[in-house]
């Protein structure tokens, strides 16, 4: 059986971020973490989200889930499997301990993963997972981010917004340069994820949470930048077929 495009992407993905999340969860919690007083129960269904997302998208690639049929029936058991068996290791870690509520935190995430799947094909899902993570994770602790981990909040911004860039073009299939004015395909392209941006600093403001310039420009660059890669590979393939 040949794989889609879309579910090359999701299990190439998978394949990084499920051991990633394995080895995240069963090492002793950093002291870091601690003092950013990080919701723990928000980052469970963020975390789960996410691999359900990835999983169900490896496996169906740009369909919608049909309850009807088993393959979302057993994927949510993986799941639920792999979530048992994820708080039961934990006992095992220092400083760490199962916990039944934390289960089904991650369940409510899967089933939340499954459910988005119902309603939107691989891009908008994408898009909207994308999206939760990054208004999750920017607001889930009460500590400033960017005085606590400096570098892993850089790098956290620089990618999630290079990466919801990319959902955001694919969905509104703003790359078609040769059939948009070059200025509106620019403004379209940047203005959903600097609008985003905006949205989620202006939460954080009103939450009280300190406004870092270094975040908003990071962001900004990445978006930028990942704009800048579609609209010069446009052109590229422009130039190819005028010249064939």
């Amino acid at each position: 059986m040949t794989l889609s495009y879309q579910q090359k992407i999701a299990a190439c993905v998978l394949v990084l971020y499920w051991p990633g999340l394995f080895v995240v969860a069963h090492i002793p919690i950093p002291h870091v973490v601690q003092e950013a007083e990080v919701s723990d129960k928000s980052l469970h269904f963020l975390a789960y989200l996410i691999l359900t997302f990835l999983v169900w998208s490896a496996v169906g690639g740009n369909r919608k889930v049909q309850w009807r049929r088993a393959a979302p029936w057993l994927v949510l058991l993986l799941i639920i499997v792999y979530g048992i068996l994820d708080e039961w290791l934990q006992t095992f870690v220092a400083g760490r301990c199962g916990d039944v509520r934390d289960f089904f935190t991650d369940l409510a995430g899967a089933v939340a993963g499954l459910i988005l799947s119902s309603f939107l094909t691989f891009w908008p899902a994408g898009l909207l997972v994308a999206a939760t993570v990054i208004f999750g994770v920017t607001n889930v602790t009460r500590a400033n981010l960017d005085d606590l981990m400096p570098v892993t909040n850089a790098v956290f911004h620089l990618f999630s917004y290079a990466i919801l860039t990319v959902l955001w073009i694919q969905c509104t299939h703003l790359f078609s340069v040769v059939r948009a004015p070059k200025a509106k395909w620019l403004i379209s392209a940047l203005a959903g994820p600097a609008g985003f941006l905006i949205i989620v600093k202006l939460f954080s403001a009103i939450a009280g949470k300190d406004f870092a310039l270094s975040e908003v420009i990071i962001s900004l660059g990445a978006i930028a930048a990942i704009v800048t890669v579609f609209y010069l590979r446009a052109l590229f393939y422009k130039t190819q077929g005028s010249n064939s």
